[in-house]
């Protein structure tokens, strides 16, 4: 059977690696983080649906691989963990390498720890983004890892030998200067470290309404904004959104670790959708500008859009930003009136009022 090769390079020599391996593969194969779902379908064409299994940490990702998919009657479900559920018996495991070295380090922990004994994991990624350093987090949970030959400006990384062990849990650190604990797994924006513009806003939050009862966290990354809210409005409720299954790992176990989660919700979605339009009180927003390698503010945008749809009027939508990004206008349209409360070289923190 002759398989048309997908059209992005990075999935073309995937495909190519991985179809070099099929005829000694058992098991399962399980592909990890396939952004179109063009690599999956032509792998379960090649051996068969019942063999391969999915998995994305983006729920956007997620949702596009399953549009994909079914319009090619292939309705192959997703797995919601990368876990033993996922990863038992698998003798083939294909990935695009992450941006983050610490989410590379989380799968690749997660493979050798729950994958067949003789499983091959292949990584594959623009070689402009390839760095040595990688190898060396792979040869942490492998006994054997080598790279391939380039084609078109792409390469993969073959690691063999599991070495096995444990999965560890998220990383976690004390920041007694913020009177709080945080926690992030492999990957997450900020990992346990509190960004900068987060800081910039948090130095802010003595201005939010103290009356506020309903607040979201848009986009909440490990939670830091989260919990931080809990601190600073006595009556408040939250719920903390993001499309990432680290990212809310990650949230809930900053609530558990700093004592709120009677007052934080974690909720894996696309921006705000399932929130009642009118009903919020306050949204904290530290948007991302980035898509993996690729600079993007698509993101951006639609998270103000969301946010004027879901505030109430007289409800505040605060929101950090590079300084050079031209978000004012965006805000002043879809929310209302914007004020910029505080502005350093790096970052921007501005506060939008719903008009009524």
């Amino acid at each position: 059977m002759i398989i048309t090769e997908p059209g992005d390079p990075v999935d073309r020599i995937l495909s190519y690696e991985a179809r070099n391996r099929l005829a000694s593969v058992r098991g399962a194969i399980v592909v990890v983080d396939d952004e179109s779902g063009v690599l999956t379908h032509e792998l379960s064409q090649l051996v068969g649906p019942e063999r391969v299994r999915r998995f994305h940490d983006s729920l956007l990702a997620e949702r596009e691989a399953t549009r994909y998919l079914h319009e090619r009657a292939a309705d192959l479900e997703p797995a919601t963990a990368l876990d033993a559920g996922l990863l038992a018996g698998a003798g083939l495991v294909v990935m695009r390498l992450p941006k983050s070295l610490a989410a590379l380090d989380e799968t690749a922990a997660a493979v050798a720890a729950y994958a067949a004994p003789d499983v091959t994991l292949l990584a594959g990624g623009r070689t402009r983004h390839m760095t040595h350093s990688m190898n060396d987090v792979l040869r942490r949970h492998f006994g054997s890892v080598a790279g391939s030959l380039g084609r078109q400006k792409c390469r993969v990384l073959f690691a063999e030998r599991p070495a096995g062990g444990g999965v560890a849990g998220p990383e976690r650190a004390e920041h007694p200067d913020l009177g709080l604990t945080l926690c992030a797994y492999g990957g997450v924006f900020g990992g346990t470290s509190v960004d900068l513009g987060s800081r910039l806003m948090l130095g802010q939050f003595d201005q939010l309404p103290r009356t506020a009862r309903l607040a979201v966290d848009l986009g909440c990354g490990t939670g830091v904004l989260a919990v931080a809210l809990t601190r600073v409005l006595p009556e408040v409720t939250v719920l903390a959104v993001d499309e990432s299954r680290l990212a809310i790992r990650s949230t809930e176990a900053t609530v558990a670790a700093n004592d709120c989660g009677d007052r934080v919700r974690a909720r894996l979605a696309d921006g705000l959708e399932g929130v009642e339009d009118g009903s919020v009180n306050v949204i904290v927003c530290n948007p991302p500008f980035h898509r993996g390698t690729a600079k993007d503010t698509a993101t951006a945008y639609a998270m103000i859009d969301d946010a004027g749809r879901c505030l109430r009027p007289g409800g505040e939508l605060w929101t950090v930003y590079n300084a050079h990004l031209p978000y004012l206008r965006a805000l002043r349209r879809a929310v209302g009136p914007t004020k910029v409360l505080v502005q350093d070289p790096r970052y921007v923190v501005s506060r939008s009022v719903r008009q009524a």
